[in-house]
């Protein structure tokens, strides 16, 4: 039985325990994961006291080893963004299916102080999920790479 716990800046997180997360959704995130670099810079910023930054991590663990996580980034544009934006999601291989991304997802939007943003590829089986937990498609994303 997997059980949930989070963390954020008041919990003082080590370097080790970001790299154990880092290092878990750098391997379950698949095709839709970053570079671990990017990875634990995201967590550094979820997870920082700084008054411009935060966020949190929602973490599900069996027999002590992480089976899911959830990483939200507060943006500080309360009002014309959204004041959150979910940056990572992964569930382990062996642990799809049972309902643990959508127990992850509601700790994190229970958690979360205001509204929550997302970026999903179409394709994406996640993307049915966020639709059920009432996330809609109200526009449509463009960036430019430079």
């Amino acid at each position: 039985m997997s059980h949930l716990e989070t963390l954020s800046a008041i919990d003082n997180a080590t370097y080790l325990q970001k790299l154990e997360i880092a290092d878990f959704l750098y391997e379950h995130l698949d095709q839709y994961g970053d570079p671990h670099e990017h990875i634990m810079r995201c967590l550094d910023y979820a997870l920082d006291q700084a008054l411009d930054k935060g966020g949190f991590v929602v973490l599900s663990r069996e027999n002590g080893k992480i089976v899911g996580a959830v990483v939200i980034n507060k943006t500080g544009m309360s009002g014309y963004i959204p004041d959150n934006i979910l940056v990572y999601i992964a569930v382990d291989g062996s642990q799809r299916g049972k309902g643990l991304g959508k127990k992850l997802m509601s700790t994190a939007i229970k958690m979360a102080s205001g509204d929550i943003a997302l970026h999903v590829e179409p394709d994406n089986p996640a993307r049915l999920l966020y639709e059920k937990l009432g996330f809609t498609n109200k526009y449509l994303e463009m960036r430019l790479k430079k």
